[in-house]
């Protein structure tokens, strides 16, 4: 049956929010109504094919004693009510004298696996799917019959795993909608999931031998789900599937899903904290993680991390990248892998932040095979663009990496679902696909060697000049500053301190006098901004801030000291054996330095891009300066790559366009009888 059939069931299925919300039941919180039942319809008609086909396999002269025991061996799930008294969740739905004693039989009918993972028995610990407080909320509203008796109308015996996923995908999406606990995860649509997969396919080889792969924000499984069968559908390969979650509904779906599979491992837990995967590699990985959703809640687990995974750490506000480091450890030695991230893991981060260093680890590893720029309005719950990174340890070109603009290779959508309104169709998956494996450049496809994306960040002190391009450094003859004591300080015409009433004072508490008045007016002084004038013996200091340069006078001439700074600092001194407390005041002249950072393109050999610094500096930098540090950083930027200039009108088209409208103008002057 094809895929659109199930889709009539979406509907269906948001129609029983209607129930909730004229009982008064909040929109956000429907996603936690709706979730048990749609699990319950789902593992219903799985249990129900499962039997059916295996039914067919032993024939029907086996005894019903033995077909049970055959059921139960298969380890797939179990429920008496399903399959010893044949009575589906319809069925019950019949009699609603008997029904409540009937439901809570046939929850309890379930194997213990599924019980818990659907949340039957009140218990502590984890609740995964919580049916029991869902059940409990709707019987206090009394929709309780009336709200399974419509979810007892889904069928969804007659469609297949993928079909199910699918279904499974849309309602999703309107749960992410409306769901504020929902913030920062992007359910992945089918059409991205069937872009990720043919890339994956077209890069392992269709040799027979068993493909392992693992998603570790692997949600309610649909990507991980969909590349398998998408891998199936193409690949002569056996497949096994390996997931983990921390959202306890999500995590019951694929756990649900996964034992209807053959040889699917789905783990509950915070991946980045507690690897339940710890000694497993992998030939595929495959992720969409959420998007700037922090981590500072398990700051402490990740920098204390004895795993190796984390080669640094990113802004504690968005954590895509410690996902990033933890799929790239989980690849095997050929392993490859597609990750989906938004554009702050291209960018985010100044040369020598984590962000930045977690990409230059990519990159000198030569991870990176190539980032493909996703159209916006493709993911249900946001517009912005998204990435594709596409992660190889067998790199058939070695050094390089493609950039691939795929934000045109859409079409759109007949009707918007969400912020949905483009999708990637066949024709444009397969063109993607063949661009990446020609690996040739074309009109929305770079290459370039991985150092193209390296920059240094080249640190410099630079020593600031006056009018006359001189400087109080030189003055100083190698010292960092001059002190010079001094009688008074002057802010215009106002005494600002004077150092001996200070001292003579003996009533007043001169640590707190220090603290609370000196100390904050002195660090409130601008001296290139105030009138301050140092009063030191016959000789005064003063800024001139038109020639940017310290003058000092002695009332008969003016000597230019050259660019510097006027220092003036405060401390409180305790009493001591032979010194009374007393606040200290210093006045000092310094040369006047600045910090600066230039951005300067990066050569892989060392002396090249030490020659590169130097001319930079020599064409660009005009005061004196010295070198300090060099950070390498790393950025991918798709708009420098792919900018495109607007081309410009030619002026003849402009001033006609001016005269038309000058034309209408005039024609409704008249028609106005102005």
């Amino acid at each position: 049956m094809p895929n659109n059939n199930i889709l009539k069931y979406e509907s269906k299925i948001w129609n029983t929010a209607d129930l909730l919300r004229s009982s008064g039941f909040k929109e956000s919180d429907f996603p936690k109504f709706m979730m048990p039942f749609f699990a319950l319809a789902m593992v219903e008609s799985r249990f129900i094919r499962m039997a059916e086909e295996l039914r067919a396999e032993v024939g029907d002269d086996l005894p019903t004693e033995d077909f049970i025991e055959l059921i139960k061996d298969s380890d797939q799930g179990y429920n008496i009510y399903l399959f010893e008294h044949q009575k589906t969740l319809k069925d019950i739905c019949k009699n609603d004298k008997s029904f409540e004693i009937d439901f809570d039989a046939y929850l309890g009918g379930f194997d213990s696996e599924t019980k818990d993972l659907l949340g039957v028995d009140r218990a502590e610990g984890d609740k995964f799917l919580d049916i029991y407080g869902v059940v409990r909320q709707l019987k206090a509203k009394k929709v309780f019959y009336s709200y399974v008796k419509e979810w007892s109308e889904v069928d969804l015996k007659p469609f297949n795993n993928s079909e199910i996923t699918t279904l499974e995908e849309h309602i999703k999406r309107k749960w992410a909608d409306i769901s504020a606990e929902t913030a920062g995860e992007q359910y992945t649509p089918d059409d991205v999931i069937a872009l990720i997969s043919e890339i994956v396919a077209s890069k392992v080889e269709d040799s027979g031998e068993f493909l392992k792969i693992y998603d570790s924000t692997c949600g309610g499984g649909n990507m991980l789900y969909g590349v398998e069968d998408r891998i199936n559908e193409k690949l002569q390969r056996p497949t096994a599937t390996y997931g983990q979650d921390w959202n306890d509904a999500l995590f019951a779906l694929a756990k649900i899903e996964s034992r209807f599979r053959q040889d699917s491992h789905i783990e509950y837990g915070n991946t980045l904290t507690d690897d339940k995967h710890p000694f497993e590699e992998f030939d595929v990985v495959v992720a969409n993680p959420p998007y700037g959703v922090d981590w500072k809640g398990y700051k402490s687990d990740i920098l204390n991390d004895k795993t190796g995974r984390f080669h640094d750490t990113p802004a504690v506000s968005d954590g895509q990248l410690l996902f990033m480091q933890h799929l790239i450890s989980k690849m095997d030695l050929g392993g490859m892998g597609v990750v989906v991230h938004n554009g702050s893991s291209l960018f985010s981060g100044d040369a020598g932040s984590g962000e930045s260093n977690i990409r230059k680890w990519m990159f000198d590893q030569d991870i990176v095979e190539a980032i493909i720029q996703l159209p916006t309005d493709e993911f249900f719950n946001t517009g912005i663009f998204t990435y594709l990174w596409v992660l190889n340890k067998n790199k058939k070109h070695p050094n390089r990496v493609m950039l691939v603009n795929a934000s045109d290779k859409c079409i759109p959508m007949k009707k918007n679902k969400g912020k949905k309104r483009k999708e990637i169709d066949e024709p444009n998956r397969r063109e993607i696909v063949q661009t990446l494996n020609a690996f040739k450049e074309n009109e929305y496809a770079k290459i370039f060697d991985k150092e193209f994306f390296y920059f240094n960040k080249q640190a410099v002190q630079l020593t600031n000049l006056d009018y006359k391009g001189k400087t109080l450094e030189s003055m100083l003859k190698g010292k960092k500053s001059l002190k010079i004591p001094y009688e008074q300080l002057l802010l215009g015409n106002t005494l600002l301190l004077d150092v001996m009433e200070i001292g003579a004072s003996d009533d007043r508490d001169l640590k707190s006098y220090h603290n609370e008045y000196i100390k904050p007016m002195i660090k409130d002084i601008d001296y290139k901004e105030s009138d301050l004038t140092v009063h030191c013996g016959d000789v005064v200091y003063w800024y001139d801030r038109e020639k940017e340069s310290i003058i000092e006078t002695d009332g008969k001439k003016e000597i230019e000291l050259g660019c510097g700074k006027m220092l003036i600092k405060s401390s409180y001194k305790k009493a001591t054996k032979t010194k009374e407390e007393s606040i200290g005041i210093s006045f000092e002249l310094t040369a006047d330095y600045a910090k600066d950072y230039e951005i300067v393109p990066y050569n892989k050999d060392e002396k090249k891009n030490k020659k590169n610094i130097d001319a930079f500096m020599e064409k660009y930098l005009t005061k004196p300066f010295v070198y300090l540090d060099n950070t390498v950083g790393v950025e991918i930027n798709f708009n420098k790559v792919f900018y495109v200039p607007e081309k410009l009108r030619p002026l003849e088209s402009i001033v006609n366009d001016l005269a038309d409208i000058e034309k209408q103008l005039k024609e409704l002057e008249g028609e106005l009888g102005l």
